[in-house]
Formats: structure tokens, sequence, C-alpha cells
């Protein structure tokens, strides 16, 4: 009985190694080949790879000699006599940084230009994150975000997006534009100077003049700040161009009611970039369709205009929300719908008579 289990044995053994031994050698082939790929020969390990394979090395008593394609023999035996020590593994090279940090690092980094790259990981740690300057830089330089550096003999200059930003309430803007108006002497230019406050939208025009001196920007200054004092709005800052006509008491005007003239780079029509939208939607929505006679027909279209912007308009900018720019606007929700036409139908809007 005992011999006859044993032939069976050797049977077994005989018809099942050739084909576990070639499996094995197959799949050590495709973990050959594989490695073969790897540009590195060094492959880092986990803590939890390494004592799993300290696990199935211990069930062939650790005789690994030839069977190892990840480690060497003398790193596994390492690894073994560290285990056998008591001393856990550590996680080799620098932590990963987790999409979650980057997006933060990404974050704080475009909403904080001014923050260096200490700071802003003096931030992470506050949040839980951690990560260190180095890694903020890196992140920040693949994201093309450049903060100013946290050591500099000059202060860095704040971003002109965020100066507007923080003092949008106290500042005005103001540029000049032109109109043609024909004449019974011919075609003649018209000068009109807009202001407009930038926290509100609204805006204050000029009457159109054909000699913008001195003396009479100066006095469009006075007109303005009297606007404003009515308004409710106290100016600390005006932007303007650098274009002659705003003469040096235009802006001793402004110095008299303690604001700052801010004259901007030439050539850089966006840094006064409200004003500039304000003529562009100006002309689109009136002045393109009218051909002027007269200073006093432009000069009528440009109040009645400004009185529909200021009053009627609904502006559709990300801080007004598509409401008109008045404060106390209560919209009548019952009553019929009333249109209003202005200057030929040009300037339209809509109005519920109350009940």
């Amino acid at each position: 009985m005992n011999s006859t289990i044993s032939l069976l044995l050797v049977f077994l053994n005989q018809f099942f190694m050739p084909r576990h031994n070639a499996q094995l050698r197959l799949l050590k082939a495709q973990i050959t080949i594989l490695r073969a790929r790897i540009p590195t020969q060094r492959i880092i390990l986990s803590p939890a790879e390494k004592a799993e394979l300290l696990r199935l090395g211990e069930e062939c008593g650790h005789d690994v000699d030839g069977l190892l394609e990840v480690a060497k023999p003398a790193t596994y035996k390492r690894w073994l006599a560290q285990m056998r020590g008591g001393r856990p593994f550590q996680a080799v090279g620098r932590p990963r940084l987790t999409q979650e940090l980057r997006d933060v690092v990404i974050r704080i980094g475009s909403e904080n230009l001014l923050w260096g790259y200490k700071r802003i990981a003096g931030e992470l740690k506050k949040l839980g994150l951690y990560a260190g300057a180095n890694s903020v830089k890196r992140i920040l330089n693949e994201a093309g975000i450049h903060p100013s550096p946290e050591r500099r003999r000059k202060k860095p200059a704040l971003p002109w997006t965020t100066f507007i930003r923080a003092h949008m309430e106290t500042m005005v803007a103001c540029d000049l534009f032109s109109k043609t108006v024909f004449t019974l002497r011919g075609p003649r230019t018209a000068y009109v100077l807009i202001f407009i406050h930038l926290g509100s939208r609204r805006a204050f025009c000029s009457a159109p003049t054909y000699a913008p001196d001195s003396a009479w920007v100066t006095q469009q200054a006075r007109n303005t700040l009297m606007w404003c004092e009515k308004q409710g709005i106290t100016p600390e800052f005006l932007i303007r161009d650098a274009d002659t006509k705003f003469s040096a008491s235009f802006d001793a005007v402004w110095a008299s009611e303690a604001a700052r003239v801010i004259q901007i780079p030439h050539r850089a029509p966006d840094a006064n970039a409200f004003a500039e939208s304000f003529i562009g939607t100006l002309k689109r929505e009136c002045l393109d369709f009218f051909i002027c006679f007269s200073r006093s027909q432009l000069d009528y279209i440009l109040r009645t205009w400004v009185r529909h912007y200021n009053v009627e308009r609904p502006h559709r900018g990300r801080d007004i929300g598509n409401n008109v720019l008045q404060v106390d606007f209560r919209p009548v929700r019952d009553g019929p719908i009333r249109r209003n036409r202005q200057l030929g139908g040009i300037v339209t809007s809509y109005t519920r008579e109350a009940a």
C-alpha cells in the first residue's frame, strides 16, 4: 500500500513539476523583460512591499539567490536583519505630493502673488497640509506662477489688478474721446471727458467742447468732484492716461481733495480698462447710430444715454449681477409693462406702472 502511494506521488511529481517549472521560467522571463524597460537600475520599494517579499522569502528559507529581480540578494539580507532587529521600515525618498496639495498651493499662490514660498508653506501647515518651500516652488513653477521673492531690498510691486480690486470704492477713472460734428463750417472734432466710479460703475460725462484746453479740463475736474459729493463718493485715487490735455491744474484740483492722481503707462489702455470699456459701450449702444450736426445735439444725446446708463440699464458685470446701478432700486412686480423709448428708440427700457 505504501509503495503504491509512493509510486503515485512520484508519478504526480514527474507530471506536474515540468509544467510548474515552465510557468516559473515564463514569469521570470516576463519580469526580466519588464525590468529591462525601467530607466533606472534602482527600484524603490515601499515598507509594505519589503515586508511582503520577506514573508514569501521565509517560505523558501530565505534562499533567494537567482530569484530576486527587484533588489539584490545583499539588500534582501539587510532587510532581513533589520526586520529581525525590530527596526521598522521607513519610506524612502520624498513624500509624494497629492493632487489636493497641488491644487491648494496653486490657489494660494495665484491669489497672493506677494507671498513667498516659505509664507505659503506656513499657510499650508495651518491647513493641515505639509510641503517644504522647495516643493511649493516646484509646484508653482510648473503652474507658471512666480510669486515675488521674500527677501528684497525694494518692496515688491503690487499687481495692478490687486491694487484696483482693493481700492475700487475710492477710485475714479477718466478718459477722453472724440466725436465728429458736421457744422456749416465743415466737420469739427468735439471732445468729451468721462469719469467712472469703479466701485459702483456710475459715470459722469462732461459737455462736449471743440477746445479741450487746460481751463476746460480743470473745470470738468471740479464738476466731477461736485457730482461725487452728490453721489456719496469720496475719491482717493484718480486714474488717467498720459494725454497732454491733462494739465497740472487738473491734477491740482484732485490733490486739493486729497486724491492721488495715478498716470497709467504709455500705450497701456488695459490699465484703464473701466473707462475704456465705458466709452466702448457708449459708442456701440448709442453714438455709432448718430450723425451729429451741432455740439448741443451731441450734448443732449450724451446726457440722455448716461442717465439711462446710471438709472435704467441693467449691467452684466460679475459684481453687479445684471442689475441697475441705482442703490435704492426696487422692482415693481405688479402692473402693466411699459416700454420707454428715447433718442428715436436707440435707448429702450421697460418699467411697470404701479397698479
